[in-house]
């Protein structure tokens, strides 16, 4: 394998080129959920492709159609795809990433315009999408244009994936990479995400596992229109107190879920597996400061950790329909909505938490004798994923990790859902690995969401380290 010093110093000689992209990228406000900013998700989308053929990359936008927000109909963004190397001798790694943010406004509460990138004394940069997912995104660019400055030859082909629409449900996606999974992803040997984070703020970690996410819309419906309580009230079954009373027997304060048989198909916890969290960095008042309050259920660190990552749970986000305006308003709404999800885990599925969801709320509804009609829709149903630490690409990544940080890093799965990961294993067939840069403490979908410069230079280091480590495997 090649000496990878001069690659590292180099990296750090041009540190202030990288950061002068990413504040360029962060200044495109690509918010996938707002119609109004559709345009400057499709700027961005052509922004990686222009930086990709300035590269050399052969790339290809496809578009996946439209879709209707806010009653309008809007071209989904692109999904950039791209080409570098062909070499039959080499492997072909895979990278995904997505350009699209979330929403950001200064009167949020950022200390600073989230669509500029602030340097901060203690390294921090703070902008909307800087780490989730920008930052990573930019760092495979970087791998290779570092590469081609040092004419040092890139050990392995990489075919580029990045999308539009992740933030808002990544429509299209799913569908394009089965439909090209004998085409554009018929050569790929394993695939590479860094869109995920390290479990804390000081350790990296490798991560192998993913919760799925099941959401759901509540609907209650009663009177034609909005009525006068001081008219109405007491005289007629009021839709807000059945979906109050509804939301209630989905969860307990505790965190336990009441839905009948939630549990019966979660995966049994083996001495492998437990063996993990014990040795693990991490603190639970790392994540009460993340949190900002200290308002954990369980104090104990391997139960935080259980609980976060390898059990399901459900919360609750909210209600559309009814009065959130200052002031009182004394009105019984005509409609209302909640709205709620599950994080699932092996070996649950969509189609089984669905129905269970369904069974248990028109139960409760039945026992209410209320005159009202009640609907529940099932929004989204994203599997939950786990890989196997034991593959080629895990220990390559595992090996990368060590030469870059100098430790072994911690083995780690993650509560939150990328569907992608496990569209692309079951797909293509392939191992693939989340080789997170950012911190634990970056906030991403939070304000003040930001990326430490270190994380950044050592995260280029990282990727380009793993390509090499994994060019050395004899078998994938």
């Amino acid at each position: 394998m090649a000496d990878l010093d001069p690659l590292y110093a180099h990296i750090d000689e041009h540190a202030a080129d990288y950061i002068e992209k990413l504040r360029e990228v962060v200044a495109i406000p690509s918010v996938s959920s707002d119609a109004t900013l559709r345009p400057k998700v499709h700027e961005m989308g052509l922004w990686l492709q222009a930086e990709l053929e300035r590269l050399g990359a052969e790339t290809k936008l496809h578009y996946p159609g439209t879709h209707v927000m806010d009653g309008e109909e809007l071209e989904l963004p692109p999904i950039v795809l791209g080409t570098y190397g062909t070499d039959e001798s080499k492997k072909t790694v895979l990278v995904y990433g997505h350009y699209d943010v979330q929403p950001a406004s200064l009167s949020d509460g950022w200390t600073s315009d989230p669509f500029t990138l602030t340097e901060l004394d203690n390294g921090r940069m703070v902008g909307r999408g800087s780490t989730d997912d920008k930052g990573p995104v930019l760092g495979w660019l970087w791998v290779v244009e570092a590469h081609q400055q040092l004419g040092i030859d890139l050990p392995v082909n990489l075919k580029f994936c990045f999308e539009g629409m992740e933030e808002n449900g990544s429509e299209g996606l799913d569908d394009m990479i089965v439909a090209e999974a004998d085409g554009y992803f018929a050569n790929v040997d394993a695939v590479c995400i860094s869109d995920n984070y390290w479990l804390g703020t000081s350790k990296p970690c490798i991560t192998f596992g993913l919760r799925g996410v099941s959401a759901f819309a509540l609907t209650v419906t009663g009177p034609g229109w909005d009525l006068h309580s001081g008219v109405y009230g007491g005289t007629l079954h009021e839709p807000m107190t059945d979906l109050i009373h509804l939301m209630g027997t989905l969860v307990k304060p505790n965190g336990e879920i009441l839905i009948p048989g939630i549990m019966d198909n979660v995966a049994d916890l083996t001495e492998e597996e437990e063996a993990l969290y014990d040795v693990l960095d991490f603190d639970v008042s790392e994540l009460e400061a993340a949190a900002g309050a200290q308002t954990l259920i369980h104090d104990d660190k391997k139960q935080t950790i259980m609980h976060r990552w390898r059990y399901p749970s459900l919360s609750l986000h909210g209600i559309e329909g009814a009065f959130s305006g200052q002031g009182v308003k004394t009105v019984i709404p005509a409609k209302v909505m909640g709205k709620f999800s599950i994080r699932t885990v092996p070996n649950q599925t969509p189609d089984e938490i669905a129905e269970k969801v369904k069974a248990h709320l028109e139960a409760e509804f039945e026992k209410l004798g209320s005159k009202n009609t009640m609907h529940v829709e099932a929004l989204h149903g994203g599997k939950c994923w786990v890989g196997d630490l034991n593959h080629p690409n895990f220990k390559a990544g595992t090996r990368a990790t060590e030469k870059v940080y100098g430790v072994t890093p911690d083995f780690t799965r993650e509560g939150g859902s990328i569907p992608v990961t496990l569209t692309f294993q079951d797909a293509l067939g392939k191992s693939v690995l989340l080789l997170p840069m950012g911190r634990a403490d970056d906030g991403a979908h939070s304000i003040n969401e930001k990326l430490d410069k270190s994380n950044y230079l050592n995260g280029i280091k990282l990727l380009a380290t793993y390509l090499h480590e994994l060019a050395a495997e004899t078998d994938l």
